[in-house]
């Protein structure tokens, strides 16, 4: 083989390190921008939530949107859609239960896999960028060694030169692989924490549906007022049946 095809390969190599440091800088700075923003997102949707009594005032407030945010939104929906079980039959209860649950679990699943967008890339990096850089410096000493041998003199001067620079591909394919690789760690952590924060979330979600019977609040009003309608014409039927009697 002649030096122009290793050149070439090694070259390749050093291009395809440069393409994957500039995707794993990219998606280091989106993915830390959107925790950013999820993080300053859920701390008001936070407040919102402590300071509401029950459902119906958690939705007369608007919330920035992030990951609480979407929770919230998704039982309100979840309850909303419940509306046609709305007897107080263990039933139409335990449906309405079952409806917020899932829906919530699948909210929580949604927002999981939003955080780990991306992720695999820099998992796929870390492995394989010092790999790539090592397939360079292999064919760069190939190379290297391959011009030595013309060379008048095989002394440490001449050897040096060309096998510190076929290294050189090794040493960049570290570089690129660390950052990707801590990036990870990070982020993999961030979305567990994430995680756990909207799976407490969603269980005072579920402690303020559940105080309500899983109805918002304007809901629970409205079977209170049936049934004290319900209760008057009682009263007003047995008083009649009593004059009669009379």
């Amino acid at each position: 083989m002649n030096s122009l095809p290793l050149t070439t390969i090694v070259q390749g190599a050093l291009w395809a390190l440069g393409l994957f440091s500039i995707a794993t800088w990219t998606i280091i700075i989106v993915k830390t921008i959107q925790h950013v923003r999820a993080a300053r997102a859920d701390d008001r949707a936070s407040a919102v939530l402590a300071d509401a009594n029950n459902l119906r005032e958690i939705a007369a407030r608007p919330l920035q949107a992030g990951p609480k945010a979407r929770v919230t939104q998704a039982a309100l929906d979840a309850l909303a859609d419940a509306h046609a079980f709305a007897g107080e039959t263990p039933e139409d209860l335990w449906s309405r239960q079952d409806t917020l649950e899932r829906q919530l679990a699948r909210q929580i699943g949604h927002e999981r896999r939003r955080l780990e967008h991306a992720l695999a890339w820099l998992a796929s990096v870390g492995s394989v960028a010092p790999f790539v850089g090592l397939f360079g410096t292999v064919f760069g000493i190939i190379n290297a060694l391959g011009a030595i041998s013309h060379a008048a003199s095989a002394s440490i001067a001449v050897v040096a030169g060309p096998i510190g620079e076929a290294l050189v591909a090794t040493g960049i394919g570290i570089a690129v692989a660390v950052p990707a690789v801590l990036a990870y760690n990070i982020f993999v952590r961030r979305v567990k924490v994430v995680v756990a924060l909207l799976d407490d979330h969603a269980g005072d979600l579920y402690a303020l549906a559940q105080r309500d019977h899983f109805r918002l609040a304007g809901d629970g009003g409205d079977v209170a007022g049936t049934a004290s309608s319900r209760a008057e014409r009682s009263a007003a039927s047995f008083a009649r049946a009593q004059e009669v009697a009379a």
